[in-house]
């Protein structure tokens, strides 16, 4: 399978597509979030944490990923990390569509409903995973943490996102996130789906070095 080229491109090379793909994919995350919340069965390791913190805060959860962004981006200032575009609208957009997709979907009632919003909800943000980061206008706060770290250090990019990942996980469970067998399978299938759906939306062209 051919690599996609995901670094950045200047932001002014196509706007026209890339801006409303950036925007198009935050928002679809933020729903594939709320789903992930309403369907019960687990989050993944970050969603986790904000779940946690919104358990133990008057915020809600839209507000926690944006305050959570946020501390996120300080930490990039010692790793010499540059936001774009799409670093600030990631942590403004979720935080706005997951508290309103959180508000007009409701709970399922079966299990069976709980794990087709699951699954709808997992496949969704691989969608729009690969629509945001295909865009090239800039990674996410937490993609940019890792990113980082991985070039200080000079440890592997799996390595760093599994610690990172890890010690989300288990500070969200402790404070009260939901974690269980839908933490599982996005663990499992988040990778191959967001590979699966890149060629088809990740803008073409090479970065400037």
């Amino acid at each position: 399978m051919a690599v996609v080229d995901l670094r950045p491109l200047p932001a002014h090379r196509d706007p026209a597509r890339r801006i409303p793909q950036l925007f198009a994919g935050l928002a679809l995350y933020g729903t594939s979030m709320a789903m992930q919340i309403r369907a019960g069965l687990g989050l993944n390791p970050w969603d986790a944490l904000h779940e946690g913190l919104a358990e133990q805060t008057p915020l809600s959860f839209g507000l926690i990923t944006a305050v959570t962004g946020v501390v996120v981006l300080l930490l990039w200032i010692p790793l010499r990390q540059r936001p774009g575009m799409g670093t600030v609208a990631n942590v403004v957009v979720i935080a706005v569509v997951v508290d309103v997709a959180l508000a007009v979907i409701p709970s399922p009632a079966g299990l069976p409903a709980r794990i087709g919003l699951l699954v709808g909800g997992i496949v969704l943000n691989g969608v729009a995973t690969a629509t945001y980061v295909g865009a090239r206008l800039g990674p996410g706060p937490r993609d940019g943490l890792m990113t980082g770290i991985a070039a200080r250090t000079g440890w592997s990019v799996r390595l760093v996102r599994t610690g990172i990942e890890a010690t989300v996980l288990a500070v969200g469970w402790l404070l009260g996130g939901t974690v269980g067998p839908g933490t599982v399978l996005y663990a499992l299938a988040i990778g191959p789906l967001t590979q699966a759906f890149l060629p088809l939306l990740a803008v073409r062209g090479r970065a400037v070095s």
